[in-house]
């Protein structure tokens, strides 16, 4: 009797120690996973909240070590596509539709925390020496600090797992502790089987059809080509600027001291004017699509900012939202001020017919 009762008090302690976890052994799973990965495959969902406005993007990782990324956004509001790649050659911000990418000199994504990256996840965790670990009936929910240089708003980041310590959620807080960032993982497949070809850069390049005066050429002149509908039309087209956006945001003690409107070969173009304590100039016109697929050098950093990935370099900024190429440039503001002014176009204020 004594012997069946020391037996029955042995299992429940191992049965209940077994579902005892604490932030460590949540971190080290989750690091296992990661770090025993060759390639993965992150697919689900990312809002971002500015200006309490919320976009929606559906989001697709692929990651191949050693630093090899691939990150497709598509904004669910207008279906617009960008695509950050990190390969052999650099770091690329592609726009497929407009057939051009910026191409940046940049430590991306090891120099800022990403919500939606696993690695940069796996890094802010490891480096807060007071992670933290809240537990419910469903989730294991890891609380770390977070490190994003351009935005000293977004103070930390709680990642939540379910009891087998699958990722399903990453929500990225404010310092008024509201939500700012929200990623909803779909599937991880830590097993995808990717390889280098994967990740290059020509696969995201719109090839031209023969006959680019038909509306839809569904006969390339190549078999392997890709083009169909219109996704064919690569020729530049008359693009006019009907409206002007004004920002919402304006650093203390600068204004809008001129408005002028330039005519274009391919259409027109909007300089804006802000003088003050801080200058800087803000350029906009039609998005237009490349002739041929053109890449701009930039140093500097790619940024998800509300509605659009922007192009963060030393003294400016460029960015495309709802058909209109913005670019920002300016010798007085922050790159955080640059991302303040860009965040707060997203739904500032329009006026038609500016002269």
């Amino acid at each position: 009797m004594k012997k069946f009762i020391l037996f029955s008090f042995t299992m429940l302690i191992l049965v209940c120690g077994c579902g005892t976890f604490d932030e460590q052994t949540v971190l080290k799973e989750f690091k296992n996973d990661v770090n025993k990965s060759n390639s993965y495959i992150l697919k689900g969902k990312m809002q971002i909240i500015s200006n309490e406005e919320k976009f929606d993007y559906s989001l697709e990782v692929n990651y191949l070590k050693d630093n090899y990324y691939q990150v497709k956004l598509v904004n669910q509001t207008n279906n617009h596509e960008q695509v950050i790649l990190r390969n052999d050659d650099g770091v690329y911000v592609v726009t497929p539709s407009l057939n051009k990418s910026f191409k940046f000199q940049s430590e991306w994504p090891d120099n800022s925390s990403q919500a939606y990256i696993l690695n940069s996840l796996l890094k802010d965790l490891e480096n807060d020496k007071e992670l933290k670990l809240e537990k419910t009936d469903e989730n294991y929910i890891l609380i770390s600090k977070v490190n994003y240089p351009n935005n000293s708003d977004l103070e930390y980041q709680k990642l939540y797992f379910d009891k087998k310590i699958n990722l399903q959620k990453v929500e990225v807080y404010n310092l008024e502790d509201n939500i700012s960032i929200s990623v909803l993982v779909d599937d991880i497949n830590y097993k995808a089987g990717l390889e280098n070809e994967d990740f290059a850069l020509d696969d995201l390049i719109e090839p031209e059809c023969c006959n680019k005066e038909e509306v839809n050429c569904n006969n390339p002149c190549e078999e392997e080509s890709k083009c169909t509908g219109e996704n064919c039309q690569n020729e530049p087209t008359s693009s006019i600027l009907e409206d002007v956006i004004y920002p919402l945001y304006v650093p203390q003690n600068s204004s809008l001291t001129s408005s002028e409107k330039i005519d274009t070969e391919n259409g027109n173009r909007v300089i804006l004017t802000f003088a003050g304590e801080k200058d800087f100039i803000l350029v906009e016109q039609a998005s237009q699509i490349a002739q041929e697929f053109e890449i701009i050098p930039i140093y500097g950093d790619p940024h998800v900012l509300a509605s659009s990935v922007v192009a963060l370099g030393a003294n400016s900024i460029y960015w495309t939202d709802n058909n209109i190429d913005y670019y920002l440039a300016s010798n007085d503001l922050s790159g955080e001020e640059m991302l303040t002014i860009a965040a707060s176009m997203t739904n500032s204020v329009i006026v038609s017919g500016s002269k």
